[in-house]
C-alpha cells in the first residue's frame, strides 16, 4: 500500500520538511538551570521524592542557600513531577521560607526576627526593633516583626538566625553577631539512658507484651485527663473513636503551640522529652498506629535537635523501627495549631483548615484514621500509665480536680511555667508568680491566649479551668496567662491581638481573612465604632470555618464590656 501524501496539493516542494518556524525548542512552563538541577538532586540525596515530603525538601533549601529561587522551584518541580504552582503557592504560605522570583535581589544573609506579640510588646519590643533597624546595615542583616516565639517568661525575644536571645538587646545582638552565633542552643535535660535508668519505657514494654488497651483508656478516662491544646475533649474517649475504623491508622502529634503566651510543651520537652515520647508510643500502642507523626513547630530549633537525637536513640536501642516516628518541622503558620491544618501540612500543602465532618479520628492522615494529642497531653498519659490516675485526680481546688500547666507572663515578678491544682484562680496563678512586678498594679488578665480576649482583675475569684469561663464568654484553652498592669491599656492589647490574627489568618474563608483585617482598622480609631465591631464579631463568630475566626472576636467583645471607658 502506497504511503499516504499529507502534503496539499500545490504546496511548494520541501516545506512541509523544513522544521523551521515557531515551533518550541523546550518544555511549556519556566525552565531551571542544570545547576539547579543538580543541586537539588544532591540536596535530596536518597530521599524518597513523596509529595508529603515537599516542606521538609523546601526546608532543606532554605537552610542551605537562605532563600529560595524560581530556579530551585522549577527544578525542584520535575525531581517531584508535580507543577511549579503547587510548590510556589505551598512555599508562600508559610512564613519562614523566603520566595524569590526571576530578577529579586535574595535577603540578606542574616535575619533578625523580633516577637511582636503581646508579652514582648509590653516588654518593649517596637522600641527593640526600631533600634535594630537604626542599628544595623539592611544590606547585611534584615530585621522583620514576628509572632510569638514561645519564650514570653523571658520577653523582649528575638531569633538572629536559630539562636533565640532572651531579655534581648542591642547590645546582645551585636555581641551574638560579632561572635557569629546564629545557632540553637540546646539545654540541659534527661537523655534516652537517663530516662531509663529510672525506669523509662518499662511501662511500654509491659503493655506492649500483654497490657490491655482498653483498661489503659479506663486509667486515662479516670483520671479526668483531658485535651491539653485548648479544646479539653476527654482524651481517652478519642482512642475509642480512632479504633472503630479500620486500619491502617495513624497517630499526630500537635507541637505547633503557637497561641502567643503559650509555652508549657517547650518547658516539659527542653527538660524530660522522654516522658512524651513514651506517652506517645503508649497513644500509638493503644489504637495500632502504623506510624507516629510528630509536627513541630520551626521556632523550636531546640526542641527540634533534641527529638532527633532521641529518635535515634530509641531506634538504636530497638524501643521503635527506623522511621516508626516521623518529625515534620512547620514552617511559620500559627494556622497548623488546627488539627486538620496540621495534618494538610504533615502532607505537604498549605495549612488549610478542613471542613469537618468527616473528623479527624476516620479521615485524618492520608485519609486515614487519626489520633490527634497535644504534646502535654502524652506527656500526662505517660505520667498516668507510670503512676495511676491519682496523679491527677486526687488533686482537687474550689470544686476542680486535676493539675494545670499554665504559662505565665506579663507584668509578674517572675514568668514561668507553673503546675498547679486545675481550680486555681488568677490571684493563685499571680501569686505563684511571685506576685505582681515592682511597681505595677494588677488591672486585667488574658486567661488562655489571645483567643480568650481580657478579663479585669475585679473578675478574680473564678477558677481557671475547663467549663468555667464559658459563662464570662471566654476560655481556659491552652492556660496562656498574660497578666497587664495599671501602665497598660486594655485597648492596645486587644489590638495587638487583633493583629496577630489578621497576619495569621490562612485566609480560605471571606469573614476571617476579612474581618479581622477590618477589626483592626475599626480599633484604631480614637473611638470605636461598637454597633459595627459587634455586627462584624457576629458574622465572624457564625460564619468562620475553624477556632481562629470563631474565636477572633473574644478580645474586642470583652474590651467592649469590661474597658468601656478605654474605647
Amino acid at each position: 500500500m502506497a504511503p499516504l501524501d499529507t502534503k496539499p496539493s500545490g504546496a511548494p516542494k520541501g516545506v512541509w520538511k523544513s522544521g523551521k518556524g515557531k515551533g518550541r525548542h523546550t518544555p511549556k512552563g519556566r525552565q531551571f538551570t542544570d545547576e539547579a538541577q543538580a543541586e537539588i538532586a544532591r540536596l535530596l540525596g536518597d530521599r524518597p521524592r513523596r509529595r508529603d515530603l515537599l516542606i521538609e525538601f523546601l526546608h532543606l533549601i532554605q537552610d542551605t542557600h537562605g532563600y529560595i529561587s524560581a530556579d530551585h522551584i522549577a527544578a525542584l518541580a520535575v525531581e517531584m513531577r508535580i507543577g511549579q504552582a503547587e510548590i510556589y503557592e505551598t512555599a508562600t504560605f508559610y512564613a519562614h521560607f523566603d520566595v524569590v522570583k526571576e530578577g529579586e535581589t535574595p535577603p540578606p544573609a542574616l535575619t533578625i526576627r523580633v516577637c511582636d506579640s503581646l508579652s514582648c510588646e509590653m516588654a518593649g519590643a517596637q522600641q527593640l526593633q526600631k533600634a535594630l533597624e537604626d542599628g544595623l546595615d539592611p544590606s547585611e542583616v534584615r530585621v522583620l516583626r514576628a509572632p510569638c516565639m514561645g519564650r514570653c517568661d523571658t520577653a523582649p525575644v528575638l531569633e538572629i538566625g536559630h539562636n533565640h536571645i532572651d531579655h534581648a538587646t542591642p547590645e546582645k545582638v551585636q555581641a551574638s553577631i560579632a561572635a557569629g552565633d546564629t545557632h540553637a542552643h540546646l539545654p540541659d535535660y534527661e537523655t534516652f539512658a537517663t530516662y531509663v535508668e529510672n525506669g523509662g519505657y518499662a511501662k511500654l514494654k509491659e503493655l506492649r507484651e500483654g497490657g490491655d488497651w482498653e483498661a489503659v483508656q479506663e486509667q486515662v478516662l479516670a483520671s479526668g485527663l483531658r485535651g491539653l491544646g485548648g479544646a479539653g475533649f476527654p482524651s481517652g474517649k478519642k482512642w475509642g473513636f480512632v479504633r472503630m475504623n479500620d486500619g491502617p491508622r495513624y497517630l499526630a502529634v500537635n507541637g505547633d503551640e503557637g497561641e502567643p503566651g503559650t509555652f508549657k510543651d517547650r518547658y516539659y520537652l527542653e527538660r524530660t522529652p522522654h516522658v512524651f515520647l513514651e506517652g506517645m508510643l503508649i497513644a500509638a500502642w493503644a489504637v495500632q498506629a502504623e506510624t507516629c507523626f510528630i509536627y513541630m513547630r520551626d521556632e523550636y530549633p531546640a526542641v527540634l535537635e533534641i527529638l532527633r537525637r532521641e529518635i535515634a536513640a530509641l531506634e538504636q536501642a530497638g524501643i521503635v523501627e527506623k522511621g516508626y516516628i516521623d518529625l515534620r518541622r512547620g514552617a511559620g503558620a500559627y494556622i497548623c495549631g488546627e488539627e486538620s491544618a496540621m495534618i494538610e501540612s504533615i502532607e505537604g500543602k498549605k495549612g488549610l483548615p478542613r471542613h469537618r465532618p468527616p473528623f479527624v479520628a476516620q479521615v485524618g492522615v492520608f485519609g486515614r484514621p487519626t489520633l490527634v494529642h497535644n504534646v502535654e497531653t502524652l506527656y500526662w498519659v505517660s505520667k498516668i500509665c507510670r503512676e495511676g490516675p491519682e496523679i491527677l485526680n486526687s488533686v482537687e481546688k474550689n470544686g476542680r480536680k486535676g493539675l494545670r500547666s499554665y504559662s505565665v507572663s506579663g507584668r509578674v515578678a517572675k514568668p514561668g511555667v507553673y503546675l498547679l491544682p486545675a481550680g486555681s484562680t488568677i490571684l493563685d496563678v499571680i501569686d505563684a508568680a511571685g506576685g505582681m512586678a515592682e511597681g505595677h498594679v494588677f488591672k486585667a488578665y488574658q486567661p488562655g491566649g489571645p483567643s480568650s480576649g481580657l478579663l479585669p482583675s475585679s473578675i478574680d475569684d473564678v477558677p481557671l479551668d475547663f467549663d468555667t469561663l464559658q459563662p464570662l464568654g471566654t476560655f481556659i484553652g491552652s492556660a496562656a496567662v498574660v497578666v497587664l498592669s495599671d501602665q497598660d491599656t486594655a485597648r492596645d492589647a486587644a489590638l495587638n491581638m487583633l493583629r496577630f490574627f489578621e497576619d495569621e489568618s490562612c485566609g480560605q474563608c471571606t469573614p476571617c481573612r476579612a474581618g479581622c483585617e477590618k477589626a483592626v482598622k475599626l480599633m484604631q480609631a480614637e473611638k470605636w465604632d461598637t454597633d459595627l465591631l459587634e455586627d462584624l464579631c457576629q458574622v465572624m463568630g457564625d460564619a468562620s470555618i475553624c477556632g481562629l475566626g470563631q474565636a477572633a472576636p473574644n478580645p474586642i467583645r470583652l474590651v467592649m464590656k469590661h474597658f468601656a471607658e478605654e474605647i
